[in-house]
């Protein structure tokens, strides 16, 4: 589908939907067309774009050139003068902006009714609330008028409204994807985070997102040691029963289902304790930190009282009465329970809890709308206090409105968070079907093809320092195969001269991929390999004159005929 195409689906969906109160700003047709026209012309012309021929929203505390950045307060009318680098970003990619969303005000609230644009229901359940407070981003995807949507989230912003619309929300590690041009709601944990109808297509759009920028002075790059993937047989902590008492019968069955699929997919479930991490969210609202809330935004609405959501109002009021003395002494207190949190979690590689415990009603939010908004907080609040990166992904309707499980890792596990995610979002593939592409860009593609293939060995040399499995690749005719005491040696003959050999691509950040050569032993090395489709990939190879000649009484014994490692194994040529 070109994106002129897309467009024109997407205005026909926003037509249909009828929902006004989802959007603060829809721009234009013929300017919407206009850009669609020049994704298709690039495409054309060569380009390759990974977001080609998807129409993009972007919740209105983001700037998009030219449009005015209300954060759901109609005063904020000027238009902003360049776009956030994330919406340059997937612009770039091809993304084309339809419009801007509804949101609670100043980005304050988990219910999305707090803006004088409305009070934004469910796209799956009407009466029900879409959750904030990212409201208008989710419905609008979940609508299917587009087909992503930025959101942000500094105490569960993304997620929930994920979990209340059946869509898919990822919130990275704070810093990985550049927030300048992003009106603060709570500047130490503000995130922009992407909204989507499925994993697939928001893993591609976290992957153009994540950028260094110079403009934004929290930005972070990935760690040398990061890791490309989860490991194979994941440990994932889940919360003692206890932990769940304030979730809602109907939400704690879907959740305890898609906790038993992980099981059933080879996840190991670990009980631990919430009390820290359940602590530290309380802190957000509870304590000193909100005083972060009237320094973004508690002037402003005391010098433009119109227009200003009364709950958000009377949260920025009560945060300017916050002392400097109460403020350190509550990030004191967080950086305390993070660390006995962090303790808590010391052989998981991911934590999963229920997303909300609850999806209220309109009516249950009007009736309380503070204590319905804290509750809905409870597993999502401290998630960027302790900076976590998650992944929320959707649980359907289960006769209590809507219900989501997220997936949480520690900073820069991303990978980690998407790969254990997608077991609960994808088919099950065969073991050799090929994999998604990292949001990490740093790996090195490496060729395997004796004892760090799976299942032999040494593999788990390639698994502990999170290698990412790509595929089965072959070699072109160009090598031969030892088996010396056991193992194999793979050395370089003239073009044409030996065999085509099995191995297995895998990808490897450059430390990992050091830390690898200082394990190997002579006179294994690495060296560039040409692979049967005309690549050439770094490799795992010898020279055959620091061993005895093939056949020499007591020597190596060359296997290149057999075609490959397991196949010499299965041969019985060399030992199991």
């Amino acid at each position: 589908m070109t994106a002129l195409d897309r467009v024109a689906r997407a205005f026909d969906a926003l037509a249909a939907a009828g929902r006004p109160e989802v959007w603060t700003l829809v721009r234009p047709r013929a300017e919407v067309e206009a850009d669609a026209r020049a994704v298709d012309r690039r495409v054309a012309g060569g380009a390759t774009l990974p977001l080609a021929g998807t129409v993009l929203a972007v919740k209105d505390n983001i700037d998009v050139a030219g449009l005015p950045t209300t954060a759901a307060h109609p005063a904020r009318r000027d238009p902003a003068a360049r776009s956030a680098t994330v919406v340059e970003l997937l612009r770039a990619a091809g993304a084309v902006v339809l419009g801007k969303t509804n949101l609670d005000q100043f980005a304050t609230g988990l219910t999305g009714s707090r803006s004088p644009y409305g009070a934004v229901a469910s796209a799956v359940d009407p009466e029900r609330v879409s959750g904030g407070s990212s409201s208008g981003s989710a419905a609008a995807v979940a609508l299917g008028i587009v087909d992503l949507a930025l959101a942000t989230d500094t105490a569960g912003s993304g997620r929930v409204p994920a979990a209340f619309n059946r869509i898919v929300g990822i919130k990275p590690t704070l810093g990985l994807v550049p927030k300048d041009g992003v009106v603060p709601a709570c500047a130490s944990y503000d995130c922009v985070t992407v909204l989507a109808g499925d994993l697939a297509l928001a893993r591609r759009a976290l992957a153009v997102m994540i950028a260094a920028s110079a403009a934004d002075p929290s930005s972070r790059s990935w760690p040398a040691d990061v890791r490309l993937a989860a490991p194979p047989a994941p440990v994932v902590a889940v919360p003692r029963p206890a932990d769940l008492a304030v979730v809602h019968p109907a939400v704690r069955d879907a959740v305890a289902r898609a906790v038993q699929t992980l099981a059933r997919r080879g996840v190991t479930l670990r009980e631990i304790d919430l009390t820290a991490f359940l602590a530290a969210a309380r802190l957000l609202y509870d304590g000193g930190l909100v005083a972060e809330r009237y320094a973004a935004y508690g002037p402003y609405l005391a010098d433009h009282p119109e227009g200003a959501d009364p709950t958000v109002a009377r949260i920025a009021a009560a945060a300017g009465t916050v002392t400097a003395a109460q403020y350190l002494h509550d990030r004191d207190q967080v950086a305390r329970l993070r660390s006995t949190a962090l303790a808590e979690l010391d052989g998981c590689d991911a934590l999963v809890l229920p997303t909300a415990p609850e999806h209220p009603t309109l009516a249950e939010v009007a009736a309380d709308p503070v204590g319905t908004n804290a509750r809905l907080g409870v597993f999502t609040n401290f998630v960027n206090l302790f900076d976590l990166c998650g992944v929320a992904v959707p649980l359907g309707p289960t006769g209590h409105g809507e219900a989501g499980l997220s997936v949480l890792a520690r900073a820069f596990d991303d990978q980690v968070a998407l790969d254990l995610a997608a077991l609960l979002t994808e088919d099950e593939r065969p073991a050799d079907a090929p994999v998604a592409e990292p949001v990490v860009p740093t790996g090195v593609p490496v060729l395997v093809f004796g004892a760090h293939l799976r299942g032999q060995p040494l593999h788990h040399d390639l698994t502990r320092l999170g290698a990412r499995w790509v595929g089965p690749v072959g070699t072109a005719p160009d090598y031969r195969m030892l088996a010396l005491a056991g193992r194999p040696l793979v050395y370089a003959v003239a073009p044409g001269t030996g065999g085509e050999l099995a191995g297995e691509e895998w990808l490897l950040t450059p430390h990992a991929l050091g830390q690898i050569l200082l394990s190997i032993p002579a006179p294994l090395g690495l060296g560039r390999v040409r692979t049967s489709d005309g690549r050439e990939l770094i490799g795992f190879l010898g020279q055959p004159g620091a061993v005895p000649p093939p056949d020499h009484p007591g020597g190596p014994i060359d296997v290149t005929h057999l075609g490959g490692w397991r196949t010499a194994i299965a041969a019985g040529a060399v030992p199991a």
